[in-house]
């Protein structure tokens, strides 16, 4: 399983292109020959960078659901919207398509953020305040997501 790991401060150059920080792409290269998939967030204003065997198992499970339910039909619809494959360019760079550029409100300076198995890319500012929006519930998010005393997991 792929475990990423920090926040990365880049720019982006006028044709959409980021440079990928050198300690990222080297997290990503187990990866990065298979490509990427990129793709709108659903809760944020920010764009989300799959690996292909991710995004892969994210469909297998998507597969299942019946697309004769309209809601099933919906989902679907509306989380694939504007979906698209990237790769990591010769330079160690990957071009943000316009569209979802747009979407996330990205101009030049972003951030890449790890969340697990995929990458965020947000507009720096966009970051800044959804951190410091989330500081004040946090707590409370941690003890209701986490907390479960039941779980015995020793997570502390």
């Amino acid at each position: 399983m792929l475990n990423l790991i920090g926040t990365y401060e880049c720019k982006a150059d006028v044709k959409g292109r980021v440079m990928v920080p050198a300690a990222l792409k080297k997290q990503l290269a187990p990866v990065a020959q298979e490509g990427f998939v990129i793709k709108r967030a659903v809760f944020q204003p920010c764009l989300e960078v799959y690996p292909m065997a991710e995004w892969n198992a994210l469909m297998q499970k998507m597969t299942t659901l019946n697309r004769f339910n309209r809601k099933n039909n919906d989902f679907i619809r509306r989380f694939t919207a504007g979906v698209k494959t990237v790769e990591l360019d010769s330079n160690g760079r990957i071009n943000i398509p316009k569209d979802l550029a747009s979407f996330a409100g990205i101009q030049k300076e972003l951030t890449l953020s790890t969340a697990i198995n995929i990458v965020e890319i947000w507009d720096k500012d966009k970051y800044e305040q959804a951190i410091s929006d989330a500081a004040n519930d946090f707590a409370d998010l941690a003890e209701e997501v986490m907390g479960d005393a039941t779980a015995g997991d020793g997570i502390s």
